[in-house]
Formats: C-alpha cells, structure tokens, sequence
C-alpha cells in the first residue's frame, strides 16, 4: 500500500558544511549614525550545508562584528562535531553542540551565533526534504503579519529629513515606523515628535536606542514617549544590564523591549522570569537558531508575552523570519530591513518578502526558506575586517 505522506530521504546525512564572511562597504551618503556609532559596511556569515543525498540549505549566522572568526568556528569546530549527523535531527545537532561547546564553555556569544546560521540551513533542508515550505513544516499557517520600516535606517537625521526619509516607507505602504535614538534626550524628542505630527497617530511609532541611554536619560525620555503614543522603547541598555531594564520599569507604563543581544532560551528565561521587558526580540541568526527560538517563544507564550524577533542583515534571515512568525501564537511585527544600501538583501538572495497594502507580509511559499543564494555574489564580496560602526 502506497503511503501518503512524502518520504523523507535515506541519504539526509550532513555531508558538508561550509560557512563564508562577505562584507560589502557603504556608500557615504548611506552612512547611517546610531546609538553605536556610525555605520561603514554591512557583514554577513552564510552558513551552507550540504546533505549525501545533494539537497542544500543555507543559514545565515550573525557576523557578531567579527565575520571571519565566527565563519572560522563554524568551518572548524562545529563542522567536526556534527559533520555525518542526520541533517533533519535538529534536536540532536543542536544538543551535541551545546554539550560539547555551550555547556561546558560557558554562554559565548560566538558560538550561539555560529550555532544560529547552522541551524537555520538544517530547517531549510528538512523543509526542502519534503517539499514543504518552512512555515508548513514549523506548524504555521499561511497569513499575514504586520510589518514595520526597520533595519540601519532612520536614523539621526535633522527632524525634516527624517520625516521625509519616514515618508517614502509610509507611501510605500508601512504602517508602522522605527525610529532611532540615543543620541540626546532633547534631539530624540524632536525627532519623534516631528514623525508623530506629520504622520498622526494612525501611524505606529517604536523606538530603538541601541544602549544609548543612562538610567537618568531613560527617566527623562519615557514619559514623553508614553505621552507621543509610542508603543516601545527597544534596548536603553546593554543586554547584560537587568538592573537597569527593572528600574526603568517604575519610570511609566512605555513598554520595555529587549532580546537581540540575548543567547539561547537560558538567557531569554531571566529576561523574562524577572519582568525586566514586555516586549521579546530573539534574533534567529544569533539566539540559538530557528530550533531556540520556537523554543524561546513558547517560554514566552506562557507570560502571555509578544514576540518580535529582530532581524539581521540578509534575506535568508528576513524570509526565514516571517516562516516563524507565522508559526507562533504569540508573532508580533516583522522587522523589515529598509536600508538604502543592503546588497545581502537585493543581491544576495532572490526577494525574500512583498510588502502588501496593508503594511503586511506572508511566508514565501517554495519549499524551505525560500530564497535563492547567489554565489558568485559571495565571491565578489569577500570578507572586510574590521568594525563596522565608528
């Protein structure tokens, strides 16, 4: 009797797995200035896998400032412990190399963030083995999720450039808007304020001032933000810093947002068991991969908690993103990249998400992630040393 159900393939075992840095510069006038420091190329690390059988997937890991060390923990260390493994045993993979690297080292953040983009290829294979797209394969639906104008964008512009830079995502059909700060009280308030009067308050305002803020400043910024309808106000303060997230938390009611720089469900269960943050932002290419995340975001289901993961630089991880967020109950926005200057995002990959009308996005529907890698891309980019921001 034929069985109805796709057979998944007797050759799934991993077979190869190669990581590559790429790094592109950015043009002057794209040069963004952040909390962090002003922005002089984008760095990537694609991880690719490849299983006995040919299929192939590809991750992205987060380059953590430094693309080629962390591609060199993947191409050595990792490699050599899952190298053979069954590319569909996610669990295991994922297991192996937390009690062999993790566990016993202590939660490094490279290696989380190698982990991540391995992860990710493994989901993109398991989908492909079926021939289902990866949200069907996470137990998602095909819907829509909001999205909102993000990325390395909007930045510390004169309040009118900013407004006119806002005004090209709000025409194009966002609905919602991120905006920088942590430059200075006074010139954040401006600029927030002159978003929230041009575009009124049918327009959804986040905030993100990417640790710029002392505990002083936090006091002096989040009632006027409360009082300009703003619905979060993303990490004020290093990850590490739960002291200062639980005391800004008596200074209103704005909610608190943190996640990005946080590692595997261990460090996400203090973030949330101590109410530091409302609002959860794991990141797929740095937090543990696709596997710690669905975890991170049941843990966070439980406190009635949103997740609104954070994205990084290509459209491996925009697509594979929205795969997730569709696959959980408790999804929030879609942090679409709308920089300038992203080739990771317009030649790296094939379209990795359509922004609708409504300022939504749904799941790629071809089978895995869903985007298309170019490699030639990856051998006329490669790696550039160095920090990203100064």
């Amino acid at each position: 009797m034929n069985s109805p159900f796709p057979k998944f393939d007797a050759a799934l075992k991993i077979a190869e797995i190669t990581a590559i840095p790429t790094s592109f510069p950015l043009p002057r006038d794209s040069n963004v200035r952040l909390g962090i420091g002003r922005a002089v190329k984008r760095d990537a690390v694609i991880v690719k896998v490849r299983t006995e059988s040919g299929i192939v997937g590809y991750g992205e890991s987060h380059a953590g400032r430094a693309p080629g060390a962390v591609a060199a923990l993947v191409n050595t260390t990792l490699r050599t412990l899952v190298l053979g493994m069954d590319a569909t045993d996610v669990v295991g993979v994922w297991n192996r190399i937390y009690s062999r690297q993790l566990a016993s080292h202590g939660m490094g953040a490279g290696c989380s963030l190698a982990m991540s983009g391995l992860d990710m290829a493994l989901w993109d294979i398991r989908a492909k083995a079926v021939g289902w797209p990866l949200y069907k394969l996470l137990g998602g639906a095909q819907k829509p999720i909001p999205a909102y104008a993000g990325g390395v964008s909007l930045g510390f512009q004169d309040p009118k450039e900013l407004v006119a830079e806002a005004k090209v995502h709000v025409e194009s059909g966002y609905k919602a808007v991120k905006l920088r700060l942590g430059d200075n009280v006074k010139d954040d308030l401006k600029r927030v304020e002159a978003v929230r009067d041009a575009f009124g308050d049918d327009m959804e305002i986040l905030t993100d001032a990417n640790i710029g803020y002392t505990l002083e400043d936090a006091r002096r910024v989040m009632p006027v933000l409360e009082d300009l309808g703003v619905r979060w106000l993303e990490e004020p303060f290093p990850a590490h810093d739960y002291r200062s997230y639980a005391t800004a938390r008596t200074f209103g009611t704005l909610p608190l947002a943190a996640g990005e720089n946080h590692f595997t469900r261990f460090e996400f269960s203090r973030l949330i068991e101590e109410e530091s943050v409302d609002i959860i932002q794991p990141d797929l290419s740095r937090s543990g991969g696709i596997t710690e995340c669905m975890r991170i975001a049941a843990m966070a289901s439980a406190h009635k908690l949103e997740i609104h993961p954070h994205s990084s630089m290509t459209g491996i991880n925009l697509a594979a993103s929205i795969h997730f967020l569709a696959a959980i109950d408790n999804g929030g926005y879609f942090e679409a990249d709308v920089s300038k200057a992203n080739l990771f995002r317009d030649e790296l990959c094939s379209p990795s998400f359509k922004l609708e009308k409504d300022g939504t996005v749904r799941p790629l529907e071809t089978p895995g992630i869903g985007v298309e890698v170019d490699e030639d891309f990856l051998k006329s980019h490669p790696v550039i040393e160095g920090p990203g921001y100064i």
